[in-house]
């Protein structure tokens, strides 16, 4: 049984995740609208319900990773140093220049990527996505907190530790190739989730639009699984945000 002590940054964690959670709530009556189909209840309650289940999800995957990341060495530098009241800047100041080189490196990716992408993509989509546009401290919020609580401490911690036990032996040190599988098998997981959206914007399946989607949200996947890897998960959180900020910023100028 966990104490109260132990179990503070998971619950930290959790209340980091769930304001990314509540930030998504104006974008639900965007995805109604868009939608050819009229919605089965008032947008309040399926708000309420969005909520209910992103809740009980991030719940689980803050248990798993909790569970997961201290068997293989995967951790939370800065949320540590807050909860045990020792300086988090010092935590804090390794991660910083990763992010923002991280950040910055994916979000000009994804920016080029689409830029080079779009003439190949279905219309609809294309519209659809430009009218469907989630606020900026959504992005920031949801995309840069929640979504790394739920994939890097949740899946991918959750992969290096399967992998470690399925290759090699009980109390061996962890090879470098389990942190490898795991960052890129939790960024394919990511990129998959976003295809029941994308599909939802185009009547037209077609292969380039899969391609499109999963390379474009699984690259990043790449970059913030390695900064999760090698300097926590506040450093990937870190980078996901700053990534949001440099698309924010470079899209409304190019």
């Amino acid at each position: 049984m966990l104490t109260v002590k132990e179990l503070k940054p998971y619950a930290l964690l959790y209340f980091l995740g769930f304001i990314g959670i509540l930030s998504v709530l104006p974008l639900i009556p965007q995805l109604l609208a868009a939608s050819p189909e009229k919605p089965p209840m008032s947008v309040g309650a399926i708000q309420a319900i969005s909520v209910l289940q992103s809740s009980v999800l991030l719940l689980l995957m803050v248990l798993l990773g909790a569970v997961c990341a201290k068997k293989v060495g995967l951790t939370t530098p800065v949320i540590l140093a807050v909860v045990n009241s020792t300086p988090a800047v010092k935590a804090l100041k390794p991660q910083i220049l990763p992010a923002i080189l991280g950040g910055i490196a994916g979000g000009i990716f994804i920016l080029t990527f689409y830029k080079g992408m779009s003439p190949y993509l279905p219309a609809e989509f294309i519209i659809a996505g430009e009218k469907m546009v989630p606020p900026w401290y959504t992005k920031i919020l949801y995309g840069g907190i929640t979504e790394e609580i739920l994939i890097r401490w949740g899946f991918m911690s959750f992969f290096v530790w399967a992998i470690y036990r399925i290759t090699q032996q009980k109390n061996t040190e962890i090879k470098n190739y389990n942190f490898i599988l795991a960052i890129i098998v939790s960024s394919l997981i990511f990129a998959v989730l976003h295809l029941p959206v994308a599909f939802s914007l185009s009547q037209k399946v077609a292969p380039i639009l899969i391609f499109y989607i999963l390379i474009g949200n699984s690259v990043f996947g790449l970059i913030a699984g390695y900064l999760y890897w090698k300097r926590g998960l506040e450093c990937a959180i870190g980078s996901h945000m700053i990534a949001h900020i440099t698309m924010i910023m470079v899209g409304s100028i190019v």
